[in-house]
């Protein structure tokens, strides 16, 4: 079997150093398309170095996305083929602001392994601390299709009851027909996201934008909207991919205001409302 979870999760945990500067956290934003309009004083702070907020969704590509989703398949006991592989979910956890630039120590480890009958599913841990402390901790969902089927633990599958009522604010965003060019200069070159073969060989009619793209986008539009464009009030951010992105679509995002939190359901608007995000809670202070 290609995924060995005992192997897997009794692996020594693996540690590393990144780093990143302002220019990181700029390019960063204009990735999730910040920056538009280009001199509007709300978008300025996500793309003017004297005045730059860090969205905490930075933390997915701190140190050029290391270790992240391609760094959890090279843990020990996991071997497979990386067109088989989609990015399931993603939970973060902020233990205190992002600094627009600093170093800091990694920690990363496979959490948990799930088999799902059809597929596994991976959590890979990631936790950063600086001189300071705690920083971040990430929690990446690795869908593996194919590699379930041996017995293990199927993990949670409880979903989150759906928000009620109408949400507070509707949103449209324009996903660039280059977005995924860009973002992926943060550190993700998964091919899956520019060669147009490998995304046929993976089942897809076209190159498919990055989950994590539109998860930022969406805690940009959270943190715009009904945050005051304070990134400091964001505690921890979780969703469920539910659907991809192709480059060029338009994105709706609803959000529905809730005690401390805000919840969130995005879908493609050019097909027919196809759910994007779901399960999408934004804690905050």
């Amino acid at each position: 079997m290609p995924i060995d979870a005992a192997k897997a999760l009794a692996a020594g945990p693996r540690t590393g150093e990144i780093s990143w500067t302002a220019r990181d956290v700029m390019l960063y934003h204009l990735g999730i398309g910040a920056g538009v309009p280009a001199t509007d004083p709300d978008e300025l702070r996500y793309t003017l170095e004297t005045r730059l907020h860090v969205l905490p969704s930075f933390a997915t590509v701190a140190g050029a996305g290391s270790p992240g989703v391609i760094g959890g398949l090279s843990m020990p006991g996991v071997e497979v083929d990386l067109a088989h592989v989609l990015h399931g979910g993603q939970s973060l956890t902020v233990h205190r602001p992002v600094p627009a630039q600093g170093t800091a120590t990694t920690t990363a480890r496979i959490a948990a392994v799930y088999d799902k009958g059809t597929a596994a599913v991976l959590v890979m841990r990631t936790e950063a601390a600086d001189a300071d402390g705690p920083l971040w901790t990430n929690d990446a969902q690795i869908f593996v299709r194919g590699e379930g089927g041996w017995g293990g633990d199927r993990g949670p599958s409880a979903r989150l009851r759906p928000p009620t009522g109408d949400p507070d604010r509707t949103l449209e965003r324009a996903v660039r027909e280059d977005q995924a060019l860009l973002y992926r200069l943060s550190g993700d070159y998964n091919p899956l996201h520019a060669d147009p073969e490998f995304a046929k060989t993976a089942g897809f009619d076209r190159p498919i934008l990055h989950g994590l793209c539109t998860y930022g986008i969406t805690l940009k539009a959270v943190v715009d909207t009904l945050l005051g464009g304070d990134v400091t009030r964001v505690r921890s951010y979780a969703t469920r991919f539910a659907g991809v992105v192709y480059p060029g679509e338009t994105l709706r995002i609803r959000l529905w205001r809730e005690d401390g939190s805000v919840r969130a359901e995005v879908s493609a608007v050019e097909r027919e409302a196809a759910p994007v995000l779901t399960d999408t809670v934004v804690q905050h202070s």
